[in-house]
């Protein structure tokens, strides 16, 4: 760490310490989310029980200050460093989901999850370094440019045909619809939270970032999307195991993370094919880890591990049950 700016260090602290609060946050809040679900309506149903459960609200809390430290983190360090550093919230999330909420973290878990931390590990160290951003005014020249347009309209295109016509008939049994929701707005959220971090960065530096419009509407903005995405975030929770959600949502996240800031910063610009090569290997070991956490993810539950030495009667019987498909909890 020696070689690394001051600027840098205090912003990977802070990213580390987000993602403890954040990792212990989906379990916390999971627990009020069961509890609600034993008195309620589910949040995957529909319902807004969970508001009145204690544990659900002490999640949030837990959740709130580490999106503050990550928030600080963006202030101080590239998103490219930053945001892949989410890989210890999904190490965090599902181990204490394993041992707190009895969610089996079998061994094809773990590779899965390995898998995911070597790909993004490798982007990471071969990713250009962010263009540094000195005032909101910068940002937005960024954001208003064609490519950023341009990919901007397409997430809010696809979240939109997610929301009203895949959330109703896979929302339930796809965690890909909930997690896709989130992970695609918090790409954008990522580029609002830069944006407004530099602006409360630089006021509190003396250079009053807040008497540019850019400054509020960016604000309004990113609240905006935080809405959104802890709305499906807690249909996710409620509706899949936490030990799958995680990693999903971190690989997913990440990634479109990492697109957008490439998009918007224009990181390629100085890449050579060495490079490129270097992290689209790093996104194809992420896709292997998500593929095998998604394949395996039912690995755990009783129904598949069952002992084999079972009468013909209770063979028999087990078979005459309707074989629906029903989501892990």
């Amino acid at each position: 760490m020696g070689g690394m700016s001051s600027d840098n260090i205090h912003g990977l602290v802070l990213a580390l310490s987000s993602s403890i609060f954040i990792g212990s946050s989906f379990i916390i809040k999971k627990k009020g989310l069961m509890n609600a679900g034993a008195t309620g309506i589910r949040a995957g149903s529909g319902g807004y029980s969970y508001l009145k459960e204690p544990w659900w609200w002490a999640g949030m809390v837990s959740m709130i200050i580490g999106e503050v430290a990550n928030f600080a983190a963006y202030a101080y360090a590239p998103a490219i460093l930053v945001t892949p550093l989410g890989a210890l919230s999904m190490i965090i999330s599902a181990v204490l989901a394993h041992y707190f909420l009895d969610e089996r973290l079998h061994i094809f878990g773990v590779i899965g999850c390995a898998l995911c931390l070597v790909g993004s590990t490798t982007i990471v160290l071969h990713a250009p370094q962010e263009i540094q951003v000195k005032s909101v005014t910068e940002i937005w020249s960024f954001a208003t440019a064609p490519g950023f347009l341009v990919y901007a309209c397409i997430v809010m295109i696809v979240v939109g045909i997610l929301i009203y016509h895949y959330v109703p008939l896979y929302g339930g049994t796809h965690i890909v619809i909930y997690v896709g929701i989130c992970s695609l707005m918090g790409s954008l959220t990522v580029m609002c939270v830069k944006a407004v971090g530099i602006a409360m960065k630089l006021s509190f530096s003396g250079s009053n970032q807040f008497i540019y419009f850019q400054t509020w509407f960016f604000t309004v903005l990113l609240f905006g999307f935080i809405l959104l995405q802890l709305n499906y975030l807690n249909k996710a929770l409620d509706t899949f195991n936490t030990a799958v959600i995680s990693p999903v949502y971190y690989v997913m996240f990440t990634s479109l993370t990492i697109l957008a800031s490439m998009i918007m910063f224009k990181n390629w610009d100085h890449q050579n094919a060495s490079q490129i090569i270097t992290e689209l290997s790093g996104f194809v070991t992420i896709f292997s880890g998500t593929f095998l956490l998604h394949k395996t993810k039912d690995m755990g539950t009783p129904a598949a591990t069952e002992s084999p030495k079972l009468s013909s009667s209770s063979t028999r019987s087990r078979n005459e049950i309707p074989t629906t498909t029903r989501p892990e909890l």
